[in-house]
Parts: structure tokens; sequence; C-alpha cells
């Protein structure tokens, strides 16, 4: 598919944001047909990489960036007349007829990837978290408008007819006026120090582009293919990792945007890596009511009863003034059990998706909505850090999201905008 600029005029609005939807301006007759296939950068088709590149296989997959090649010799097999490449930079360089990326690098290359791309006017789909700090978060955001893409982040399950069908519920004022809720994951990504030994890069990993934005360190196989998660200055523990997941509903559900205050508790704060399990407190403005309180817990912390109800090892639990509803990836149920016995839910309002990566292929060729476009997932990603640098700054945080700053901390300045690596500034 050919560039043209008029169908990369894709404008975000935030009308429909309580709603979980993107819509654009963009008329259907600007854009070139729907049915030309994409031209497709993928960075980072190795793990959860591999999954959004069979999302995006009936696109024209031009190009393969992985910093480690030995990850992504299976999309090398799959997609042999791609061009590959170990530096994102040079690939977004060399490619000038993309219409399109996708990325699932580890968190600390998120948002470079992304916004080196966006500002070439290349559409972007970005895994979860869609950034490593929260100021990265809001930049991406800012740049998907400026230059009018089609963005969605990698929270797969917002796609699933079950979440569809809990916001319509929590919407219609079943359980009355939410004012609390628990989010929790049983996950434990965290622990571990910084291995002394320095072993040789392997054949097949360009280590300078693997660490890219991050401060240099040398290699060691403590922290990839996946455990990279654990460590602060690659990824944000269990929290970055499955945060996005679960927090999603909630957000969507009650149309939430940034929190006024975080707080945390954990283990003593480590330096390098994140904890086995932690809890976080985090307040949201209701107008002309007391804050909503959203707590998330994980790893080794999370709790085996809510509300006097017992709970399973992960899910989201809302707490109203006329009820009460747990849910998951798959299933909901709402309390008390005697009050919702033969419970009519209400009418489908919000119409099943025709899958998550379809929706951003479609958006990328017409004017139809996305539902996790990075104006929405970049609110949610900032909630997620913000808890981290709650925990890490070891006191109860004020946020005002204008000015994107922690008023009370002076010291969370560094977790919310970090530094770089020369070559790779944003």
């Amino acid at each position: 598919m050919k560039h043209s600029t008029t169908r990369r005029s894709f404008l975000q609005s935030t009308a429909a944001i309580a709603a979980g939807l993107y819509v654009s301006d963009l008329r259907a007759d600007d854009s070139n047909s729907a049915n030309e296939k994409l031209n497709i950068g993928v960075v980072g088709p190795g793990g959860r990489g591999w999954d959004n590149l069979q999302g995006v296989s009936s696109e024209n997959i031009v190009a393969i960036c992985d910093a480690d090649f030995r990850r992504a010799e299976g999309a090398f097999s799959a997609f042999p007349a791609a061009v590959r490449y170990s530096d994102v930079r040079e690939m977004l360089e060399a490619e000038t007829g993309l219409d399109a990326v996708v990325v699932s690098t580890p968190d600390h290359m998120h948002a470079h990837a992304s916004i080196y791309a966006m500002r070439k006017g290349l559409h972007c789909y970005c895994e979860k978290p869609m950034a490593h700090s929260v100021w990265e978060a809001r930049l991406m955001a800012g740049t998907a408008r400026e230059y009018h893409v089609a963005t969605q982040m990698g929270t797969q399950i917002h796609a699933e007819n079950n979440y569809r069908r809990v916001v319509e519920i929590i919407q219609s004022g079943a359980i009355g006026d939410v004012h609390t809720v628990h989010v929790w994951v049983g996950k434990g990504w965290g622990g571990g120090e910084r291995p002394t030994e320095t072993p040789d890069v392997p054949e097949g990993l360009n280590w300078e582009a693997w660490l890219g934005p991050a401060p240099y360190r040398p290699y060691h196989p403590t922290y990839l293919p996946a455990e990279w998660r654990r460590w602060w200055d690659f990824g944000n523990g269990t929290l970055g990792d499955m945060g996005c997941h679960f927090m999603d509903l909630p957000f969507w559900a009650l149309g939430l945007r940034y929190p006024i205050s975080a707080v945390a508790e954990g283990p003593p704060v480590h330096p390098e890596t994140a904890p086995l399990g932690m809890k976080v407190t985090w307040e949201f403005p209701r107008e002309n009511k007391t804050p909503l309180v959203f707590t998330w817990a994980d790893g080794d912390m999370i709790p085996s009863e809510i509300d006097g109800h017992q709970v399973p090892g992960a899910g989201v639990f809302f707490i109203g003034n006329e009820g009460a509803m747990f849910a998951d990836y798959g299933s909901y149920q709402l309390f008390p059990e005697e009050k919702f016995q033969g419970f009519t839910p209400p009418p489908e309002t919000i119409p099943n998706s025709i899958g998550h990566h379809a929706e951003w292929i479609r958006a990328c060729k017409t004017s139809e909505p996305t539902t996790c476009n990075f104006d929405y997932s970049g609110a949610l990603t900032e909630t997620v850090l913000l808890g981290n640098v709650a925990y890490r700054v070891g006191q109860k945080i004020e946020w005002d999201a204008v000015k994107l700053e922690v008023t009370n901390v002076p010291s969370a300045a560094s977790l919310i905008r970090r530094e770089y690596r020369e070559g790779w500034e944003l």
C-alpha cells in the first residue's frame, strides 16, 4: 500500500474515550482501498511479538527488526522475503515504503520504536504497557495526535466479549455508584541482583541495539529473553506486565483518566529490580463525590478474600452502593447472589470486536474506530506506571496530570521522565 498524506489524516478524538473507542474524522474515501494490503515493519517478533506478527500476517510483512536474531529466527523463516534489521532506527531510515509498524520489544524500547515510527507518519501498534515511563506515555499519545496515525496498544483481552458485557452492566447502574475497585494478579516478576560475570555477547545478538536508550551495562543472559521484566532499567515488574490487562476493565467501565494520588506498600525498595509482591492504592477524582478508591495487588501480596467473598488468583472486584461484581477475562458474578438471582443483563450496546489486530488494520485503512488507541491507553499506562513511582519513592504521591508532575515529592521527577543514552533521544 502506497502512502498518501490524506490517508494518514487519522485524527484522534476524546469524545468516545469513556466507551473505549477511537473515532477518526478521516473519510473512507480519503483512504486507499481497504482491500489493499499495508506494508508493515515488525519490531520484536519473538515471544509475545510472534502472536502480534500472526495477528497482522494478512498484510505485507516487508521488514522484521530484532536485536536478537536468535529470538527472531522463527519470524525470519516464516517471512523469508522480509528485510532483516537489528536496529529499529536503521529499519525506519531504510524502509521508506512502510505504512505501519508493530512494536513488541521489551518495555524500555516501546516509546522509542513507536515515536520514531509515528514521526515518519506510520501507524503504530504497540504492546503493553505503552511506555516505560509516565512522560513517554504522554508523549506517545501526543505524537499520535500530531501525526494523525491509527494506534492500538496490545491489550488483546479488550476485544473479548466478556469485557464488553461487564462494561455494559457497570454502566447500567446494576450495582449502583461504584466507589471502590480492587484488581489483583498472583504473578511475581521481581527479585534478583545485578550479575558480576561478563560473558561474551552471543552471536546473533546486537547488545547495543537491545539496550537502546537504557543505561549501559555488560551483557548477561539473566536479562533476556523474558527476565527483563523484573529489572527497572528494562521493565516494570508485575504491575507493568499485567496491570494494563486487568486495570483496563475498570478504566473502560468507569471512564477513568488520571488519578490524583497513589501510595504503595511492599518490601524494601531494591534499586535494580521490582518486588515479588506489592500493593498500590490510587484515588481518582469524581465530580461532587469522594474520590474513587482503586487498588492493585500482585505476587505474594494478593488477597484471598474481598468484601467477604473468596476470590481466585486474579481478577477485578467492583464495589457499589447497591451491590458488587467480580470479573475476570472470561466471566463475571454479581453480589449479593440472592439479589441478582435471575438477573437480566442490559441490552448489548457495545458491538463485538472484529478482532484486536483486525481493528487496528481496519483503522489504518479507513475511518473505523480502534478501542485501545494511544489516547485511551496512554492514560491507563500512566496510571499503571505511577503505581511503580509511588512504590519506588516510598511515600504517597500527589499527581498533577496537567503539569505532568508529582507535586509533593521532587525526587519522583527522575522516575517520571528518565534519561537516555546518547543517540536515543526523544
